[in-house]
């Protein structure tokens, strides 16, 4: 469905991006950031959905600051190879590129933002920071920035039974982000969404974040509220 284009960023370097189009008027664009594993088939296919649903999508390959074209396996060397170049990348240059995604697709109206375990944390910031309406899919790092008063609204989603965010974690949004929609689901951990792992795919949970966050992005780029 979709398309590659190249990505101007503040460096300049150019980046590669998977574009899906929304068919007729699209309700407004969504910038897909991916998790530790780059933009792989599975990321490909989130942004698709959405552009299914009615809105361009862009996802944004961060990784090609560093070394192109990296889809890494969902394993333990996938793992430990994401976090390295997730390290190396640093926050601070995504959230750049996700404002470059932005405004790529400028025209399809607002644009809003959707992100997956550590592409969960660059959503949080890109309302943060960038005032793009936000959904932000377990992202395990960003109690360090829940200080930050948004420019924008967000949504959590969690699992219940994820390690990697633990209750108090969580309780620590709805704490010191009292305008943001936060929900946990029972019975699903970490990457609950990523349904072509089935060591980590939660349908009930998935299904019912999808409903969520359609109906967010309804309301805050659809609607242009």
């Amino acid at each position: 469905m979709g398309h590659s284009i190249a990505l101007p960023t503040s460096r300049t370097q150019c980046i590669g991006a998977y574009v899906a189009e929304a068919a007729g008027t699209p309700k407004g664009g969504v910038v897909v950031i991916q998790e530790i594993f780059g933009v792989t088939a599975h990321i490909r296919e989130v942004a698709d959905r959405f552009a299914s649903a009615g809105y361009t999508a862009i996802a944004p390959c961060f990784f090609d600051h560093l070394e192109s074209g990296v889809e890494l396996a969902y394993d333990q060397a996938g793992m430990t190879r994401g976090k390295a170049l997730v390290s190396e990348l640093g926050l601070e240059r995504a959230v750049e590129d996700v404002a470059s995604a932005a405004e790529a697709i400028a025209s399809a109206g607002r644009i809003g933002a959707v992100g997956y375990c550590w592409g969960g944390t660059v959503a949080m910031l890109a309302a943060l920071r960038l005032g793009l309406p936000a959904v932000s899919y377990y992202g395990a790092r960003n109690v360090a920035f829940l200080d930050e008063t948004p420019k924008a609204p967000l949504m959590f989603h969690f699992g219940a039974e994820d390690a990697s965010i633990p209750p108090e974690a969580i309780a620590k949004h709805r704490e010191r982000l009292p305008q943001a929609e936060v929900f946990v689901y029972p019975g699903a951990g970490h990457a609950f969404n990523r349904d072509v792992d089935a060591s980590h795919y939660h349908e009930g949970g998935a299904r019912l974040a999808w409903q969520r966050t359609l109906a967010f992005f309804e309301q805050h780029l659809a609607g242009g509220a």
